[in-house]
């Protein structure tokens, strides 16, 4: 107890002090609770804050952020998905070397990409743009979420698989109607580490 009060500390502090007047803060109470409670930090930060000589706030920022997190852990998620599931249900001649191939992925250090990462956004037009971060995120993110959705396709058995197909369902059906629903611990886990 005493080492978590200890570690959430500097939380509770930032917290209590981000809902004060300044004269409170002034007045030395730093882990108190508020005498009396304002936002007027926080719509200061929202849309006050400086930025070196911009002073239009946090809220572009935040909007700028949300705009390359989400499609990049959504489409990054999906792509991680489809690829555990053609490795590990889908098997063919050489899943075993692309498997291996994209688990390095894994392993490479960013700054050993940066380099032709950056050339191949230059050649697309992308470079210094949204859509180009949005591309770098999801393809640095596939590994990892094929990774996740690899592991846990193998422990769902080969059985339901043979036994949809029987039943006459292809490979998008079986990917949407019975892996996916089976997965959705890992798309949580998958769309938290891309985040």
């Amino acid at each position: 107890f005493f080492m978590a009060a200890f570690y959430l500390m500097p939380l509770w502090v930032m917290i209590t002090t981000s809902v004060k007047h300044l004269d409170e803060i002034y007045a030395g109470s730093f882990i108190g609770l508020p005498q009396q409670i304002s936002f007027d930090a926080w719509r200061t930060a929202w849309s006050e804050a400086c930025n070196g000589t911009a002073c239009k706030g946090l809220k572009p920022y935040f909007i700028n952020s949300l705009l390359l997190t989400i499609p990049a852990v959504i489409m990054s998620t999906g792509i991680g998905a489809i690829n555990g599931y053609v490795i590990t249900k889908w098997r063919f001649p050489g899943s075993n070397v692309i498997f291996g191939l994209l688990l390095f992925g894994c392993f490479l250090p960013f700054q050993a990409v940066i380099l032709p990462m950056a050339q191949t956004l230059g050649i697309l037009g992308l470079a210094g743009s949204l859509p180009g971060l949005v591309l770098v995120h999801t393809v640095y993110g596939i590994a990892f979420t094929m990774l996740f959705f690899r592991n846990y396709f193998v422990s769902i058995p080969d059985e339901l698989v043979r036994a949809a197909k029987i039943d006459g369902a292809g490979f998008i059906r079986i990917f949407v109607s019975i892996m996916l629903p089976a997965a959705l611990p890992i798309i949580v886990v998958s769309c938290i580490w891309q985040f």
